[in-house]
């Protein structure tokens, strides 16, 4: 226990650094930020929605570089297949089979622009993002650990595109919405990215610390009554549920399953401690409710047609 806090505190002082360090690079986006780093120390993946020129790519490789991991970008397109992704097996001169790794083993994957891809390579990724494994030609590869992945989609061009399936999309723990900058903040987006002056990220973590922290984050102790108010928050979410609210059974089709229950706590867990705080509780989950059951609650025509946000459905729940 004694260890766990120790761990807890050192947790606290690497974030503080490492938001620190991703600060030099990223200008604002402070809480699109924490949510993907909360998705890094729960082990999840997050899926990122945003127009272009939101520095989206190097935000994330900023990332990966002040986490010490290998990054790689997988730009996904009408044509890419499955093998692209995976990889495949090939003769070598000894004419035996040799199997080429692609790019999905990394630590940090991003799959930019995922839905301008057909389901059956946006599938290729599922077990990946599930097992941290892949399975190619009947043999099994297990990834290097951690393994997060992160996909952005365009939310406004949508000619051309492939929208994901509900059930890829509950395989990421957080959806979330990157907005345009403030006026200040533009300024010194110029200012910066216009200059001749480069700056350097340098590496804070291992990748054995992050597991190590990953699973610190599992080993904290959350209350009966904060379990049962994230199942409470995900049950209301269901237009079937007696205790769905109003906005949801007249707006909503399909609500959150359990994993939204799972990932409310894990990531509850993660909020508390780069806050310092050894046990997780109600204000917890809120803070992360919105990006876990965004893209797990699915709108009817009546909401599109009258303007309802998702976001406006969520804040009623609490």
């Amino acid at each position: 226990m004694s260890d766990d806090v120790a761990a807890i505190k050192q947790l606290v002082k690497k974030h503080s650094e490492l938001k620190k360090e991703i600060a030099k690079v990223i200008i604002g986006q402070e809480k699109v930020v924490d949510q993907i780093l909360i998705s890094i120390f729960s082990g999840g993946h997050a899926l990122l929605i945003g127009v272009p020129g939101l520095a989206k790519t190097l935000m994330v490789n900023t990332i990966s570089k002040a986490l010490g991991l290998d990054f790689k970008r997988i730009q996904f397109t009408p044509d890419l297949m499955p093998s692209d992704i995976l990889g495949s097996e090939i003769l070598d001169e000894s004419r035996n089979f040799k199997f080429i790794k692609g790019p999905v083993f990394s630590n940090i994957i991003l799959a930019d622009e995922i839905n301008r891809t057909p389901p059956k390579t946006q599938a290729a990724l599922l077990e990946a993002m599930q097992e941290r494994a892949v399975t190619v030609a009947g043999h099994h590869y297990k990834l290097d650990l951690p393994y997060f992945v992160l996909a952005t989609q365009n939310p406004i061009e949508q000619e051309g595109t492939y929208p994901l399936p509900e059930a890829q999309l509950d395989r990421f723990m957080f959806a979330i919405e990157l907005k345009y900058p403030s006026f200040d903040e533009e300024i010194e987006v110029v200012k910066s990215t216009t200059s001749d002056v480069h700056q350097t990220i340098n590496p804070l973590f291992t990748a054995q610390e992050i597991i190590d922290f990953q699973h610190l984050i599992r080993r904290i102790p959350v209350a009966d009554n904060v379990i049962e108010y994230a199942v409470g928050l995900v049950s209301k979410t269901r237009p079937n549920q007696d205790t769905a609210t109003d906005l949801v059974k007249n707006y909503i089709d399909w609500g959150a399953g359990p994993r939204a229950s799972q990932n409310l706590i894990l990531a509850a867990k993660a909020n508390a401690a780069v806050k310092g705080k050894y046990s997780p509780d109600i204000e917890d989950v809120q803070a992360v409710a919105t990006g876990i059951l965004r893209h797990r609650m699915i709108k009817n025509y009546k909401a599109e047609a009258e303007g309802i946000s998702i976001e406006q459905i969520i804040n009623d729940l609490f």
